[in-house]
């Protein structure tokens, strides 16, 4: 697949995009944009269901909706607020020694830069990347599994690992699309491109599609 027909792709989903709920990091930043509430709820929806991060992000952030009021909650109450999303236990405690850092080391504003968030305990690329371009607005590529399976099944790309993926798609991919890439995709691959059996029946790019690794589809 050429980079004209991954543009023609993101400009047609782009118009279905508003048909289904936007990913719950995204909906967050449409009501306040703050790169440490970013980083919070990215944190917590690790291996957890955008319906439960949903909750209890908003639970969480009604309580302490910055570092300094965060480490000022104990970790049981942080628990409570959060539960049931996966690992509630260490992600209270990992929430709790991430605002602690934003604080002692960044004078507590959350970085813009990858290398210094990657550095922070608990952040992955994914999680760089949506804080520098939900939280602060500047150019990247967050690349889930979502985006990592769909760019392949387009056959844009040909990688192993979401981290090959965004790599991939740095050299590739316009930058005036590599933001709005992950909500595209994310949400296209929650709701019709499916990881197994995706409705392609139901997708308006199904003829740009390479379909690649698909076998049953519906």
């Amino acid at each position: 697949m050429d980079t004209p027909t991954i543009v023609k792709i993101i400009e047609i989903l782009r118009g279905e995009y508003p048909k289904y709920k936007m990913p719950i990091v995204t909906e967050l930043t449409q009501k306040r944009r703050d790169p440490y509430l970013v980083l919070i709820s990215c944190l917590l929806s690790l291996r957890t269901k955008d319906e439960v991060t949903r909750g209890a992000q908003y639970r969480l952030f009604d309580e302490a909706d910055t570092p300094e009021a965060m480490i000022e909650m104990d970790e049981e109450r942080i628990q409570e607020l959060i539960y049931p999303v996966g690992f509630y236990k260490n992600k209270s405690k990992v929430v709790k020694e991430v605002s602690q850092d934003v604080l002692e080391r960044f004078g507590g504003r959350v970085p813009d830069d990858i290398d210094e968030l990657l550095s922070m305990k608990g952040v992955g690329r994914k999680t760089a990347n949506l804080v520098m371009t939900l939280g602060h607005g500047k150019p990247g590529i967050c690349v889930d599994t979502h985006v990592h399976r769909i760019s392949n099944r387009f056959g844009y790309v040909k990688t192993k690992t979401p981290d090959e993926t965004e790599f991939a798609l740095r050299k590739k991919l316009p930058q005036e699309h590599w933001i709005e890439i992950n909500d595209l995709l994310v949400t296209w691959g929650q709701n019709v491109c499916k990881p197994i059996s995706p409705l392609c029946s139901e997708c308006p790019v199904e003829n740009y599609c390479e379909k690649k690794g698909v076998g049953k589809h519906r």
